[in-house]
């Protein structure tokens, strides 16, 4: 048990920031009183972090009457301590204290480990995913398991009250959306927020996420994303449509002139040298995606986001139907964006039932399997482009005028249909389903569909509530606030 510990080293480095107070911030970045073995300098360490956060003095005497009202003093442990010879390079110290806190903490896990698999006969799954979670929280040192009391909920509230004040005006307090419009209603992605994105086929549901991903990796963020539908070729091909306004068929194909070469080669530099990951295998389930995205994260802390692409593509254990699957794949991302603490955006499909109503635009009943989905997530994002269903409208007219061999309407609609498909930029409305944590209502973008590329409108209406009744217009003006 000995190499477990080293009570001196500990001694050494808490006395030395009694000593040498001005000390303590760097050590507290690096330490957390669970690193320390001894219960009185897991207290010691603690009571220096409240006569920090007091802003008092690190000293024997403040320590002292800190602990004493802690009613953890011990006077012949503090001789001890203050006895300790202080060090003045700690780097070596701090690095043994935080190895052997490890070590016990793997030892422990070994010790659940055995527990779980034997007496309480857990299935395999289970015990690899507590083992992966156990692993990773060792490895940021930053167990959940005890609870928190609500003084230190109460200062950790107050911290992120006086960092939002910092900020003055801005509405950003969460992850950049990538689009000044979504960020106003939303403030951004919240750290843990479980997003979800959906749409009817054609309305650009992967474009959109891609766009949200160029966004953060240009600000030198990581995006984990997970491809179930399309190899990572075809998502970079895009990126780069997006990024340098080159058209995607021309992209395809090679059909460039000089200067887009010289334009796409410094695209595709600067990009690789950015940290988009992905993951194409085309299979991926809550523990799939739970695993690999643990490992991103303790190996990348930069990253910022993970996509899934999309949600109804993933495959769960199968043994109480789909909706039982939906159901623990959108508990699982929940519960692990809040573990990692980032927002993961899950696309996902809509019914086909919503192409029968006169307003097609989506509402949170039109979700794929939406009890769980709904329930789980923080926002709900739909997707819909007008001029979509515009185009169909035209073509069954124009098959239709064909049919009755019609020359003047074949005349006009085959004219109008070219027209809708030449067109570049189309209006499209970014439908705020549900927001946990804020109104729901729509953000006007517009859709560059030659480069797959959403970007603000210029001029966006006042924000607007949606209803969930298909007869009542989206354009109402009001807005609803969130239930308190």
């Amino acid at each position: 048990m000995e190499n477990m510990y080293n009570l001196n080293i500990e001694r050494a480095v808490l006395s030395a920031i009694i000593f040498d107070p001005e000390i303590y911030e760097e050590i507290a970045s690096k330490l957390i009183p669970q690193d320390f073995y001894l219960p009185f300098h897991q207290h010691v360490f603690m009571a220096m972090e409240e006569l920090s956060r007091e802003e008092k003095p690190i000293d024997e005497e403040f320590l002292k009457s800190k602990l004493q009202s802690m009613g953890k003093f011990d006077e012949v442990a503090m001789l001890d301590l203050l006895s300790a010879n202080p060090i003045s390079n700690t780097a070596a110290y701090l690095a043994e204290i935080k190895a052997k806190s490890a070590k016990r903490a793997l030892a422990t896990l070994a010790t659940e480990i055995k527990k779980v698999t034997i007496e309480d006969d857990l299935p395999a799954e289970e015990v690899m995913n507590l083992v992966e979670k156990k692993l990773y929280e060792i490895t940021q040192n930053n167990s959940n398991e005890d609870f928190r009391e609500s003084k230190e909920i109460t200062l950790a509230m107050m911290d992120e009250i006086n960092r939002l004040k910092a900020l003055g005006n801005s509405k950003l307090i969460g992850t950049d959306t990538g689009f000044k419009n979504l960020n106003e209603k939303t403030s951004g992605f919240g750290k843990g927020d479980l997003v979800i994105i959906a749409a009817r086929p054609a309305m650009g549901k992967t474009a959109l996420v891609l766009n949200m991903a160029l966004k953060a990796i240009e600000r030198d963020e990581g995006v984990a994303f997970f491809s179930l539908e399309m190899p990572a070729e075809q998502l970079m091909l895009r990126l780069l449509a997006a990024k340098t306004s080159i058209p995607l068929q021309q992209l395809r194909v090679g059909d460039l002139r000089d200067e887009q070469w010289s334009q796409l080669s410094a695209a595709t530099e600067e990009l690789s040298r950015k940290k988009l990951f992905v993951d194409d295998g085309g299979y991926a389930t809550i523990h799939h995606v739970r695993s690999k995205l643990r490992k991103l994260k303790t190996q990348h802390p930069e990253v910022s986001m993970a996509i899934i692409d999309y949600l109804q593509l993933m495959s769960g254990e199968g043994r109480e139907g789909r909706q039982q699957e939906i159901s623990e794949i959108s508990r699982g991302l929940k519960q692990l964006a809040r573990e990692l603490q980032i927002p993961i955006l899950a696309l996902s499909q809509l019914n086909r039932s919503l192409e029968s109503r006169d307003n097609k635009r989506p509402m949170l009943s039109d979700l794929r399997e939406s009890g769980a989905i709904e329930q789980d997530a923080d926002i709900i994002l739909f997707v819909y482009r007008g001029v979509v269903y515009k185009i169909n409208e035209m073509k069954e007219k124009l098959e239709k005028a064909k049919t009755e061999g019609n020359a003047d309407k074949i005349a006009e609609y085959q004219k109008k249909y070219d027209e809708l498909l030449r067109g570049n930029e189309e209006d499209t409305e970014l439908i705020i389903g549900k927001q946990r944590n804020g109104p729901t209502g729509t953000v006007d973008l517009i859709f560059q569909k030659r480069f797959t590329r959403f970007v603000d409108a210029v001029h966006s209406p006042a924000f607007e509530v949606v209803y969930e009744e298909s007869d009542i217009p989206a354009n109402t003006g009001n807005i609803e606030l969130p239930p308190i």
